[in-house]
């Protein structure tokens, strides 16, 4: 199970940022904020979900749960929502009420963080088809409200450094810029000399799709 950039790590880089950007990259790691909006039950179905839907199982875990509560309780939202949607603070509510309920109704679960791995990805499957029905999803566009949770826990999760190892990404690139973008007629193309090397060249959406042989 070695990631793609196994030997990557983005905070090696953190010299080369400017003072701010290095204050506000390095405190998503250094400074990770209390849970505020949500409750103790809340919190631990809203965290298995987010850790659900991110497949974050074991640890270390990208605090997900922790910046989604941050962006809820100070209401920093996305600007916009659907006719048919409640106001983002509401709609996380009714989504883990729902959720509690569902794990409830399904399996007589004291929550949806009470059930195993397996029956969180089966209710999370249905929530994101649009499956759930009753109790406190009448009060949702269910399809809606999982692209809601879904957004929410992509923006944290790859606002993080540990996201950005993952994935090979070389951080901010002020005040150092990219050198050599645009320029694929360096032999070492557009890579830059201190952005991640990957470990193997698969491609990893052609092997998920293609069958095995």
């Amino acid at each position: 199970m070695r990631g793609r950039y196994p030997d990557y790590d983005v905070l090696e880089q953190a010299g080369h940022w400017d003072a701010k950007t290095r204050e506000v990259v390095l405190g998503r790691v250094q400074e990770v904020p209390p849970v505020r909006f949500f409750g103790p039950a809340e919190a631990a179905t809203a965290g298995a979900l987010c850790d659900t839907l991110l497949h974050q199982r074991e640890e270390p875990r990208v605090p997900v749960l922790e910046y989604v509560d941050e962006k809820l309780y100070e209401g920093q939202g996305d600007g916009y929502r659907y006719f048919d949607m409640p106001p983002d603070t509401e709609a996380w509510r009714l989504i883990v009420k729902g959720l509690d309920e569902e794990a409830a109704r399904r399996r007589g679960a004291a929550g949806f963080a009470a059930l195993p791995a397996d029956e969180q990805d089966a209710i999370a499957g249905d929530f994101a088809e649009g499956r759930l029905f009753g109790g406190s999803w009448a009060l949702l566009n269910v399809e809606r409200a999982f692209q809601l949770a879904l957004r929410y826990c992509i923006q944290a999760f790859y606002s993080h450094p540990w996201a950005w190892n993952e994935i090979g990404f070389g951080g901010p690139a002020y005040p150092r810029g990219y050198s050599r973008f645009g320029s694929p007629h360096l032999q070492t193309a557009e890579r830059e000399p201190w952005e991640g090397k990957e470990e193997y060249d698969e491609d990893p959406v052609r092997h998920v799709e293609e069958p095995a042989p």
